[in-house]
């Protein structure tokens, strides 16, 4: 089964990682950036080892977002960094390919632990099923 794990963070946060602190989000040394990417490297080399890793991307920082919807007049309405610095966003996935739940939780349990700087904010590991046929989607 394949799964779509998430994690989350704020435009405050990546801020904080360039070393510009604010309230909630203390300012990231390189030694913590560093200690960061190696556990994250080290749980990407065992899952691509064990042939669950398909994907697996961080993302930049919120505010080089765009939106794009439409207008009453159906025209394109496009919208830069449209969320504020504290606004949580997607910050970063794994596409895996596990035997089950139990196993992809695991992987996520662990991703939870990522070393951060003492009083950083912690936000939840998101995991969702990849729905594999339009069935799944309302079942």
């Amino acid at each position: 089964m394949k799964y779509l794990m998430m994690v989350q963070g704020t435009q405050a946060d990546y801020d904080a990682m360039t070393g510009s602190p604010s309230p909630g989000s203390p300012a990231w040394t390189e030694d913590d950036i560093e200690t960061m990417f190696a556990f994250m490297r080290e749980i990407n080399d065992e899952l691509a080892e064990s042939g669950e890793l398909v994907d697996g991307q961080g993302l930049a920082e919120p505010r080089k977002t765009r939106l794009v919807s439409l207008g009453e007049d159906g025209r394109p309405v496009v919208t830069d960094d449209p969320y504020g610095p504290t606004e949580r966003l997607l910050a970063g996935y794994w596409v895996l390919d596990c035997a089950g739940l139990e196993r992809v939780t695991e992987i996520a349990a662990r991703v939870a632990r990522c070393p951060q700087p003492e009083g950083a904010p912690e936000y939840p590991v998101v995991i969702r099923p990849i729905a594999e046929s339009g069935e799944e989607l309302t079942s």
